[in-house]
């Protein structure tokens, strides 16, 4: 389908360069370009699970002030 986009100047030199160094149409470029920018925002979990770390307990218990200051300033 053919469509007419606003597109700024430096974006569209910049557009065309790539278009060239790749062997590609521009618009063929735009469009992989617009593909991938939408195909990120319909997947927001794609990145995975978090990662999981396992610290072996606390060494000290934060409610006791003393300790805590001994363990912050290295005595």
């Amino acid at each position: 389908m053919k469509t007419t986009l606003q597109i700024d100047d430096k974006v569209r030199v910049q557009l065309k360069r790539e278009a060239a160094r790749q062997g590609r149409t521009k618009s063929e470029l735009a469009d992989t370009a617009l593909r991938n920018l939408l195909q990120t925002q319909k997947e927001p979990g794609a990145a995975g699970p978090l990662p999981v770390f396992h610290s072996g307990g606390a060494l000290i218990d934060i409610a006791d002030r003393d300790a805590l200051y001994q363990a912050m300033e290295g005595r």
